[in-house]
């Protein structure tokens, strides 16, 4: 391996100002890519902006909220006109929201969550999916959660999102397999120290649980290897 295997390499990551996509950010950076970071948090993506051009590296931020189509199809647009192609998309903004029993969800919270962990990542799919089609060799790489898959107490909102996540992209992923380059992965990150994770177990020891960087290790490590679409796992 080179010492900047992805150089030449666009990525976008989504909830880059801190926790998983922060670090994604930076490792991808590290690596040679040419980073285009969004979150809502102007000074979040800032901060990671300024430490990848302190490394040597390239980025670029595009603060926006996601549960604005109209912004995810200017930012999709903008990347046509100055690159024409996306190399790595990394979906990783997501809601938590409030923890409650099934018959206690406020259901405007609930559409709050669903309107970000999926309708949003339905249309960055759409938006981008000709600029991935341009590249010779895309990876799509969505975050997810074990509750999406396992039903848990009180988690309901959560869960039902990230179960309608992974389908939305298993069902991308199955669509571009045979006719383009596109590859599509779900991972799991697992306990992650993240500010998620401190508001879903406030009494937790921060330090009994995985840095993001080693999340990030593993998203970098798919970029470069690359994987057979629809590639699922779970990290730690």
């Amino acid at each position: 391996m080179t010492d900047k295997p992805l150089s030449g390499r666009l990525a976008l990551v989504t909830g880059a100002s801190r926790g998983i996509g922060a670090a994604t950010a930076l490792a991808l950076a590290d690596a040679g890519a040419h980073v285009v970071l969004t979150a809502r948090t102007t000074g979040g993506l800032e901060e990671i902006e300024d430490k990848i051009y302190a490394a040597g590296g390239r980025a670029t931020i595009a603060p926006m909220d996601l549960t604005q189509t109209d912004s995810v199809v200017r930012l999709a647009g903008a990347i046509h006109e100055r690159w024409q192609k996306l190399d790595i998309l990394v979906l990783n903004a997501a809601m938590l929201g409030s923890l409650s029993a099934v018959p206690a969800i406020d259901m405007k919270e609930w559409s709050k969550v669903f309107t970000l962990n999926v309708t949003a990542q339905a249309a960055l799919l759409a938006s981008f999916d000709g600029l991935l089609r341009a590249s010779d060799g895309a990876r799509v790489i969505g975050m997810t959660s074990s509750v999406g898959r396992t039903p848990r107490a009180y988690w309901g909102a959560y869960g039902a999102s990230k179960a309608a996540f992974e389908t939305l992209l298993g069902s991308y992923g199955e669509e571009v397999r045979n006719i383009t380059q596109i590859r599509t992965a779900i991972l799991d990150p697992g306990a992650t120290r993240t500010k998620m994770r401190e508001r879903a177990y406030p009494g937790e020891d921060p330090g009994s649980v995985k840095p993001p960087e080693t999340v990030a290790a593993r998203i970098l490590q798919l970029a470069i290897d690359g994987f057979e679409t629809n590639h699922a796992e779970r990290v730690g």
